[in-house]
């Protein structure tokens, strides 16, 4: 049975979407971009670091959320407004996986995104 995924601890879905769904024991994280959960703001400015720290802290709460955590996520999609921030994104997105258990992960330019924001990631996970 399809289950919701919310906490108060990730933004709040800015469409007709929620932050998160489980079916079983697998999670479909939604795309999360750099916005404070209490004050719904964009965080970071042109800074993609800054975003990313932003958006993988955004997706930690919804994975905790759903009794789960980076370890166990087991694919990301990664968008990117331009590849040219792909190694200063990795900079940060390393330090929320241990290499050896990294996810799957595509990574892939786009032309723009919601609030044309730098960055925006999803997960597919699996709970503890």
């Amino acid at each position: 049975m399809k289950e919701i995924i919310s906490t108060p601890n990730a933004p709040s879905a800015i469409g007709p979407y929620n932050q998160g769904t489980s079916f079983g024991d697998l999670l479909f994280l939604s795309g999360q971009i750099p916005l404070d959960p209490q004050t719904m703001e964009l965080v970071g400015g042109d800074d993609v670091q800054a975003q990313t720290k932003q958006v993988m802290e955004n997706l930690k709460a919804v994975l905790e959320e759903a009794n789960s955590s980076f370890d166990n996520v087991l694919k990301t999609t990664c968008y990117l407004s331009d590849m040219d921030n792909f190694v200063a994104f990795n900079e940060i997105y390393a330090q929320y996986f241990k290499a050896e258990t990294a996810p799957a992960r595509a990574t892939v330019a786009v032309r723009t995104l919601p609030k044309n924001v730098l960055v925006e990631v999803d997960v597919i996970a699996h709970k503890n």
